[in-house]
């Protein structure tokens, strides 16, 4: 029975008010919900991975930008414009790779720059109309790509997906997880296999918790697992989320994922994204100028609750990877499918209707 678990984040009050998520570095053993106050609270929830997710990044940077211009609506319009300069420079500072988090703090700041006139307190509340915007169309933006995506799984497949792109990672039914949770809902018998993902475990912690309060069957494997599990003939696809993907259809998703599109194209298994059009940066021809965030050496030697690794000994941990738009059999937008995928089907896809 699905137990319709609290949302990922979501705005509690008016224009004073704060932003309420769940703190996804407790799961799956406790579901606890904070309030962000502050713009360091939103900032550490970003970069503690408190809350995770392009989308979701994307949103809580919206409603962060709203909570840091709170202070200010006593002030002159000149004050209020450099303190939303200064929260934006902050809340982009929080993670590197996710393309939606630059995307929304451009968008605040083109709300603002659209009214210099308008005086603080009535833009305060501007903002959080085009904040609480960016979240409903986040939402849309899921649903359309599940209805897209439906199409590409079939019936009794096996479907192997890595990291969270569910409702966890949105403020909806996610990416990849909203394709599942799409063709669930069309009566098609799934057996989802999920990575754990190494070396936080999002998809141990966060994708089987989201997969098993929806009922839909999943089996957790370690990710050295997949090549095998792909030999056994136990996956018929492989879907994943995505943070970042260049014009040419390059695609920056969590590390391993690239592995798992070798993976998947060496026993011709079809590799699908599921990502929203805002998640394509266009000022990239190719996934060579993506940044790769690099994260704390703790997340490997220390991520199990113990040390697991020598003292002094050097690490490498980077947080994402680049899959080559060659390896990809489609990405799936709320626009519709692109496919096959290539630097004119993207601009196709994309360019203004």
């Amino acid at each position: 029975m699905r137990k319709n678990p609290p949302k990922t984040l979501e705005w509690i009050g008016g224009v004073d008010g704060s932003l309420r998520l769940i703190d996804q570095t407790l799961l799956p053993l406790e579901c606890r919900l904070i309030d962000c106050r502050s713009v360091e609270d939103v900032f550490e929830a970003i970069r503690a991975l408190r809350v995770r997710g392009a989308p979701a990044i994307g949103v809580a940077a919206a409603y962060g930008v709203v909570i840091g211009l709170q202070s200010e609506t006593s002030s002159g319009r000149g004050a209020f414009d450099r303190r939303l300069d200064a929260v934006c420079e902050r809340l982009a500072a929080s993670r590197p790779t996710a393309v939606n988090l630059f995307g929304a703090l451009e968008r605040m700041r083109r709300t603002a720059a659209a009214e210099p006139s308008l005086p603080p307190r009535e833009m305060l509340a501007r903002l959080l109309t085009e904040a609480l915007a960016i979240e409903r169309e986040d939402r849309e933006m899921c649903a359309a790509i599940g209805r897209h995506g439906a199409e590409l799984l079939k019936d009794g497949q096996g479907v192997l997906t890595h990291c969270n792109a569910g409702g966890l990672a949105t403020a909806g039914d996610g990416t990849a997880l909203s394709v599942i949770f799409a063709a669930a809902a069309q009566g098609k018998r799934l057996q989802v296999y999920a990575d754990e993902t190494r070396p936080l475990l999002q998809g141990a912690r966060l994708t089987t918790w989201e997969l098993i309060q929806r009922d839909v069957p999943v089996t957790l494997i370690c990710d050295s697992m997949a090549g095998w599990v792909m030999k056994e003939g136990r996956v018929q696809s492989v879907i994943t989320g995505a943070d970042r993907i260049a014009a040419n259809g390059d695609t920056a998703n969590k590390i391993g994922t690239y592995s798992v599109s070798l993976l998947a194209r060496a026993h011709r298994i079809p590799f699908y994204v599921a990502a929203p059009s805002s998640t394509f940066d266009l000022s990239l021809a190719d996934g060579s100028g993506i940044p790769i965030e690099q994260r704390s050496p703790e997340e490997i030697t220390r991520g199990l609750g113990r040390q697991t690794a020598p003292d002094r000994v050097e690490t490498y941990n980077p947080a994402f990877d680049v899959t080559p738009a060659a390896l990809i059999d489609a990405i799936v937008t709320e626009r519709g499918l692109i496919q096959p995928v290539n630097s004119e089907t993207v601009r196709a896809m994309l360019q203004p209707s």
